[in-house]
């Protein structure tokens, strides 16, 4: 008989259970090289290229949510953006392989991250329920999480939003009746994933990461008494939980 009741564990999945970040940050590099090649006569810097690429990304998806269409088509708009601040003839077939390789970050295989199913395997072994939240477009995330036989653990606690966000959390929060003093969510993202947890008055495991993408790089607004722990690796994931029910036993 446990002495704790059991939590219900929200885990993000892109850079919280798999890598995804890395592969945006690849297609980034090859765009850089393209854009590099083709205004190799204009004086334009890869740090100018950076910075207006992210620029249009970040405001596309407070706009549009995590619609796959919507990273090639910010490196199609920097491209035009350019073209047009230097008079450079604009090209329907570099838009189109600009289009084709942005598109491409969505057909890597899924890797997961170290001890991904140690860490799942062991929460689950320990009593919890666990659940999947990720935003994008049903098929593309359904395809990893299906690739990745995430289902073994999450059942059909699976929740797939275009838009991650407070309003997003809290409906799930309340369609699913959750003890919010049971809930944990685990994630990478400020923005999407830690903000939204300690909003909803729920704990939150925070994934630090060495290389965040700048969407997800915000100054927290904390509520009182919100409950937030900071870890590098997702395998520390049990060791916080035990640690926090450890202490309300004591």
């Amino acid at each position: 008989m446990k002495s704790y009741v059991p939590q219900q564990i929200i885990f993000d999945l892109d850079d919280t259970l798999i890598h995804c970040n890395k592969y945006f940050n690849l297609t980034l590099g090859a765009f850089y090289e393209l854009m590099q090649e083709w205004f190799c006569d204009y004086n334009i810097t890869i740090d100018e290229v950076r910075s207006k690429q992210i620029e249009i990304d970040v405001s596309g998806v407070k706009i549009f949510g995590f619609a796959s269409q919507h990273f090639p088509q910010s490196l199609i708009d920097t491209y035009v953006f350019f073209s047009k601040k230097v008079h450079r003839a604009i090209d329907q077939d570099e838009q189109a392989q600009l289009q084709s390789l942005g598109m491409s970050v969505y057909e890597q295989e899924v890797e997961a991250y170290p001890g991904m199913v140690e860490t799942l395997e062991l929460l689950r072994d320990q009593g919890h329920t666990l659940h999947l939240y990720t935003g994008g477009e049903r098929m593309i995330q359904q395809r990893k999480i299906d690739q990745m036989k995430l289902g073994e653990y999450f059942d059909d606690r699976i929740y797939i939003t275009k838009h991650k966000n407070i309003e997003a959390l809290e409906a799930i929060m309340q369609k699913g009746n959750f003890d919010r003093s049971v809930t944990w969510m685990i994630g990478n993202s400020l923005r999407t994933d830690i903000e939204p947890a300690i909003t909803a008055g729920i704990h939150a495991i925070y994934i630090e990461q060495d290389v965040e993408w700048q969407y997800n790089v915000i100054q927290l607004n904390k509520p009182d008494n919100y409950s937030l722990y900071t870890i590098k690796k997702l395998v520390d994931v049990p060791d916080v939980i035990q640690g926090y029910l450890s202490g309300l036993q004591n």
